[in-house]
């Protein structure tokens, strides 16, 4: 180029993230998952009156991304307390949960079946990576059948320890949910999408119908013994044929 630097800014950092460095290992997604809710939280223009709460697992890591009032909590229970804090500030809040395959799918899996079913007012942001990275890659509740992990050295056996938790859908057929979806963030247009859903999900609190739930497929490359690269790949191939992507609710009203 010649003269004027023609150069121009098509990608900004959201205001709601800060410069936490995130202690996430090579090719985890986590970190792209708190650029796209930082970015819904601009998008909406509540970051004043944002809480998150996280419990345990590789997920809390990335809540210290989001520059917003953050809580953390006991393993499982944050739509507990997020309940509280939500019925306390008597709606003035907006308040979400991260949370991961353990801290939602196995020991929180009643907290937040429960705070669903009583029509909370909350948002829900799930990371599901087929498993438990932050202890070492054992099964998890949405390990996809024939996967090895640590404690299934011969790949998930249905017959034997269940089938994958479908999160998303679950949380659908629940009357007090009012929005729910998956969403990858492997490309830019699902990328789009996340972002897209994250902003509804938060809307539905903000306009006081019910709970919101979003489930973001992500990459473990030390859990699932893989290099990122490779993480990524069988990401798209195996997990997104086992779960779909897609909204699977979207109401106005809860009935």
């Amino acid at each position: 180029m010649s003269g004027e630097d023609e150069r121009k800014l098509i990608c900004d950092t959201p205001d709601c993230i800060n410069n936490t460095l995130l202690p996430t290992c090579p090719g985890c997604l986590h970190g792209v998952v708190a650029r796209c809710v930082c970015e819904a939280i601009d998008d909406l223009g509540i970051q004043e009156n944002a809480i998150g709460v996280v419990g345990v697992g590789c997920h809390a890591m990335t809540a210290g991304a989001v520059e917003v009032d953050t809580i953390s909590t006991a393993h499982g229970r944050a739509p507990g307390v997020a309940t509280g804090i939500k019925r306390a500030y008597y709606g003035e809040a907006i308040v979400f949960t991260f949370q991961g395959d353990g801290d939602l799918g196995a020991i929180g899996l009643g907290d937040v079946l429960n705070a669903v079913n009583r029509g909370e007012k909350l948002t829900t942001i799930f990371f599901n990576n087929a498993g438990y990275g932050n202890t070492g890659g054992q099964m998890g509740p949405t390990t996809i059948e024939g996967q090895v992990t640590t404690t299934s050295p011969y790949g998930r056996d249905p017959a034997q320890s269940g089938f994958p938790l479908h999160m998303a859908e679950m949380m659908a057929s629940l009357r007090g949910c009012a929005y729910s979806a998956r969403v990858g963030i492997n490309n830019l247009k699902n990328y789009a999408g996340a972002r897209k859903a994250v902003k509804a999900a938060f809307q539905k609190q903000m306009d006081n119908i019910g709970y919101g739930f979003v489930e973001f497929l992500c990459t473990c490359p030390p859990g699932w013994k893989k290099k990122p690269d490779e993480a990524f790949h069988w990401m798209e191939k195996a997990m997104m044929e086992e779960y779909q992507l897609g909204e699977f609710k979207n109401v106005d009203e809860i009935t």
